[in-house]
């Protein structure tokens, strides 16, 4: 059968069925996510990263209670997602993993408003992504699936890179991404150090089995707070975690939620694994 992995997803993968899971399944979290954040997160999930965040951190807790709280041999999360991950293998405390998702939601919104910039998603090969980047300032952010790269930078870049794909006669496919900052760019580089800082004061445990980081594509080391705060200027190697994971005997994914989109990555990554990702309405009765 080889090695059971989870998964837990980043931003991107809210879905309206969030609150009443994490109200039914992990009441105590939903409180405490308002708590920190200062009011409810799942009420304005659309308004910013300082919302969707925490939000999306605390369905995919509430996902794992819902599988059971399984001990996974491997374990993986995209971008957001690690963090959730280093939690769930017991690497961070819950209380720990939730101020560290607020406090990174609330600086990259910051980020976004210091230094305007957008996300674009590309359909096609690594290679042409990348010079459609380097003509217009851009940075490979995401490359999360063959033909499924994610693109960062200015606001400027982002228009002009739209605007060539519309006028090629190529084929070349673009959507610019629902979100307000350019993430996994240098554009973020002011709040590393704050980010950084912000984690100074938490434990760190063992994990109880392998977390890969999205920055090396390797497990992180007995101290995950440097890549932790990389990963906000780093590209999300996605492609290449599956592969190490794959490579380390990964073959049965599950995935939290919220959402199923992992679920897809790994099905377009992967030839000889199982995917599962359980049903949301399942999850919170409605």
């Amino acid at each position: 059968m080889g090695s059971f992995v989870l998964l837990f997803p980043g931003q991107g993968s809210q879905e309206p069925e969030m609150a009443a899971t994490v109200a039914e399944l992990r009441p105590d979290l939903a409180e405490r996510v308002t708590a920190i954040v200062g009011e409810d997160p799942f009420a304005r999930v659309a308004d910013g990263t300082r919302f969707a965040q925490p939000a999306i951190f605390c369905a995919a807790i509430a996902g794992l209670e819902r599988l059971g709280r399984p001990d996974a041999d491997l374990y993986a999360g995209h971008s957001l997602g690690e963090i959730t991950a280093l939690v769930a293998a017991g690497a961070l405390s819950e209380e720990d993993g939730l101020q560290i998702v607020a406090e990174r939601g609330r600086l990259m919104d910051r980020a976004a408003a210091e230094t305007p910039g957008g996300m674009l998603a590309v359909r096609a090969e690594r290679t042409e992504a990348e010079a459609l980047a380097a003509r217009h300032d851009l940075v490979v952010a995401n490359d999360n699936a063959p033909k499924q790269i994610v693109l960062s930078g200015p606001d400027a870049g982002i228009e002009a890179a739209e605007a060539e794909a519309e006028a090629s006669e190529s084929g070349l496919r673009v959507k610019r991404l629902p979100v307000a900052g350019a993430f996994h760019s240098p554009l973020l580089e002011h709040v590393v150090e704050p980010f950084l800082a912000a984690m100074g004061e938490i434990e760190v445990r063992q994990p109880r089995a392998p977390v890969y980081s999205c920055v090396t594509a390797a497990p992180f080391d007995d101290d995950p707070r440097d890549c932790l705060a990389k990963a906000l200027v780093s590209p999300v190697r996605w492609v290449e975690v599956l592969h190490a994971v794959h490579a380390a005997g990964g073959r049965s994914f599950v995935e939290t939620g919220p959402g199923k989109v992992l679920s897809g990555l790994v099905k377009h990554s992967l030839d000889d694994v199982e995917v599962t990702a359980p049903e949301p309405a399942e999850a919170s009765g409605s």
